[in-house]
């Protein structure tokens, strides 16, 4: 577990990373929605604490994706006005509150993934306009610095996890790692105008993670675990081409 923590989320972040120095934040943001942090932790939850409550954390997990948005929405309105450390610190607080509120509420497998669909097409309308990508470049030297970073909140987040029970595991697994580094270094080095495009990819990324979430509840303990998270997998990749191609039509659609 230790070396998926240390592996997995820094190798990721640094494809997404390059892949934003070629195409933007925006894509960056979403191929950043992909399960590749909450996924493998609920895994291995599953596989240490068994399916029960594996399928706890997981509906948890579904229903962070609201704390998710409260994060994304505080961070891009915060860091227009706020050095990036106090806009963190804002927006980890909204999340915070908005996880004290969904522990609260217990939801089923059903209200958390409505609940989770709402929040992601709710957020957008919520974000700063988006602006033009500027011709910042990004420094070259940051990509180790971005993966430890990752690795680092990655490894708190999971240490405490097991301390608090299957709704806090589900809530922390989804907590915004990815999500963090990103908004961050775009802040820092694009400007706060930027992390609302990259926001705003995200949240079509993160589709994909609402699909990995509930196909993975859906069939724990009716199927074999590694072929739940197989399939799981399976349907976020086809919601995440799926973005892609939206993505591309509406660009097609755009006057010239």
């Amino acid at each position: 577990m230790l070396l998926l923590k240390l592996t997995i989320v820094p190798i990721f972040i640094g494809l997404i990373t390059l892949a934003g120095r070629k195409w933007g934040p925006t894509i960056a943001g979403l191929l950043g929605g992909l399960p590749v942090v909450g996924g493998p932790i609920i895994f291995f939850i599953t596989l240490e604490q068994g399916v029960p409550f594996g399928i706890q954390t997981t509906v948890a997990g579904l229903g962070s994706c609201a704390a998710l948005m409260f994060f994304s929405v505080t961070y891009c309105w915060a860091c227009i006005q706020l050095h990036w450390t106090i806009a963190y610190i804002v927006a980890v607080a909204a999340w915070i509150l908005s996880a004290l509120v969904i522990s609260q509420i217990h939801p089923p497998l059903m209200l958390a993934t409505t609940l989770a669909i709402a929040s992601l097409a709710i957020a957008p309308f919520t974000l700063p306009k988006p602006q033009p990508l500027n011709d910042a470049k990004a420094k070259a030297n940051d990509l180790p610095l971005r993966m430890a970073a990752g690795a680092l909140i990655t490894i708190a987040i999971t240490g405490l996890a097991p301390l608090l029970g299957s709704e806090w595991s589900g809530l922390l697994a989804l907590f915004p790692v990815i999500g963090s580094v990103l908004a961050i270094f775009t802040h820092s080095q694009y400007g706060p105008a930027q992390v609302s495009n990259m926001y705003r990819g995200m949240i079509r990324g993160l589709y994909s993670l609402v699909g990995y979430l509930f196909t993975y509840a859906s069939l724990l303990g009716v199927t074999k675990l590694w072929l739940g998270c197989l399939l799981s997998a399976l349907v976020a990749i086809a919601i995440q081409i799926g973005m892609q191609w939206q993505l591309r039509w509406l660009a097609l659609r755009k006057p010239h």
